[in-house]
């Protein structure tokens, strides 16, 4: 996979986490949202869109896949400083490329912001999201967290 292909997948997580965060959603709720094509057009769109700022696109986002105001608020009750979109969304792309199929990264997108692991990823008073990528990774192929 080129460079080009990882900055692509790093924005779309990065931006699937703002819109979740801005819309109080649960990620898996996020891409429910869109279809495969959806991601797979917004993965070709990523060069562009990286222009825009997040908020540009989150709200196009939010009008275009009819994203609802949600209850799922990760940073209000957060005990620690709340990590950023962008370290959020280099762990999401971290597990989908190592979790995807050649070619099939819009699927793995969906995969893993739709498995347990995002809530315990999303989960900022847990140590997850800054846990060992290959821990990460297991975990998701285990289906649990690992001890």
């Amino acid at each position: 996979m080129d460079d080009k292909r990882k900055d692509d997948i790093y924005y779309v997580c990065t931006l699937i986490e703002f819109v979740a965060r801005t819309t109080n959603n649960h990620r898996k709720d996020i891409v429910k949202r869109l279809s495969k094509e959806n991601i797979e057009h917004q993965l070709k769109v990523a060069e562009v869109n990286h222009c825009l700022s997040f908020e540009q696109v989150c709200d196009e986002w939010i009008e275009q896949y009819n994203i609802p105001v949600g209850t799922y608020n990760t940073t209000s009750n957060c005990k620690y400083t709340v990590p950023s979109v962008t370290a959020i969304g280099r762990v999401y792309q971290q597990l989908v490329i190592e979790t995807a199929k050649k070619n099939e990264e819009a699927q793995a997108i969906i995969d893993v912001f739709s498995s347990f692991i995002s809530d315990e990823i999303s989960n900022f008073n847990s140590s997850v999201y800054y846990s060992n990528p290959d821990y990460l990774r297991c975990s998701y192929e285990a289906g649990v967290l690992l001890a």
